[in-house]
Protein backbone atom coordinates (compact mmCIF):
# COMPACT_ATOMS: atom_id res chain seq x y z
CA UNK A 1 0.00 0.00 0.00
CA UNK A 2 1.70 3.49 -1.02
CA UNK A 3 1.47 6.46 1.47
CA UNK A 4 -0.78 9.75 0.50
CA UNK A 5 0.09 12.80 1.31
CA UNK A 6 -2.87 15.75 0.62
CA UNK A 7 -0.76 19.39 1.29
CA UNK A 8 -3.03 22.02 2.10
CA UNK A 9 -0.59 25.10 -0.06
CA UNK A 10 1.03 22.65 -1.52
CA UNK A 11 2.15 23.94 -4.49
CA UNK A 12 3.74 26.97 -3.45
CA UNK A 13 5.82 28.61 -1.09
CA UNK A 14 7.38 26.01 2.35
CA UNK A 15 3.93 23.98 0.56
CA UNK A 16 5.92 23.41 -2.21
CA UNK A 17 8.71 22.72 -0.84
CA UNK A 18 7.42 20.06 2.13
CA UNK A 19 5.03 18.60 -1.59
CA UNK A 20 8.57 17.77 -2.92
CA UNK A 21 10.01 16.41 0.23
CA UNK A 22 7.07 13.88 0.81
CA UNK A 23 7.08 12.70 -3.40
CA UNK A 24 10.61 12.29 -2.55
CA UNK A 25 10.26 10.37 -0.22
CA UNK A 26 7.90 7.77 -1.55
CA UNK A 27 4.47 9.48 -1.07
CA UNK A 28 1.59 9.74 -3.53
CA UNK A 29 1.38 13.80 -3.37
CA UNK A 30 -1.35 15.80 -3.83
CA UNK A 31 -1.40 19.22 -3.46
CA UNK A 32 -4.21 22.04 -2.54
CA UNK A 33 -4.59 25.73 -3.74
CA UNK A 34 -6.31 28.81 -3.20
CA UNK A 35 -6.16 31.01 -6.18
CA UNK A 36 -3.68 31.48 -8.61
CA UNK A 37 -4.44 28.80 -11.13
CA UNK A 38 -1.21 29.62 -13.79
CA UNK A 39 1.14 29.21 -10.58
CA UNK A 40 -0.93 25.98 -9.80
CA UNK A 41 -0.36 23.96 -12.75
CA UNK A 42 3.22 25.29 -13.35
CA UNK A 43 4.02 23.43 -10.69
CA UNK A 44 2.42 20.64 -11.84
CA UNK A 45 4.06 20.36 -15.03
CA UNK A 46 7.59 20.99 -13.47
CA UNK A 47 6.94 18.32 -10.41
CA UNK A 48 3.95 15.94 -11.70
CA UNK A 49 2.34 16.49 -8.57
CA UNK A 50 -1.13 16.93 -9.19
CA UNK A 51 -2.57 20.33 -7.35
CA UNK A 52 -6.53 20.83 -6.97
CA UNK A 53 -8.39 24.43 -5.96
CA UNK A 54 -10.79 24.21 -2.87
CA UNK A 55 -11.12 26.10 -0.04
CA UNK A 56 -9.74 23.98 2.93
CA UNK A 57 -11.39 26.02 5.53
CA UNK A 58 -14.86 24.77 4.43
CA UNK A 59 -16.10 21.85 5.71
CA UNK A 60 -18.45 20.68 2.67
CA UNK A 61 -15.93 21.46 0.08
CA UNK A 62 -13.09 19.42 1.68
CA UNK A 63 -15.24 16.14 1.84
CA UNK A 64 -16.11 17.07 -1.73
CA UNK A 65 -12.68 17.41 -2.72
CA UNK A 66 -10.94 14.27 -1.55
CA UNK A 67 -13.63 11.84 -2.42
CA UNK A 68 -13.29 13.13 -6.09
CA UNK A 69 -9.85 11.87 -5.89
Amino acid sequence: MSRVALVTGGSRGIGAAISIALKGAGYKVAATYAGNDEKAQAFTEVTGIPTYKWDVSDYKECTKGIACR
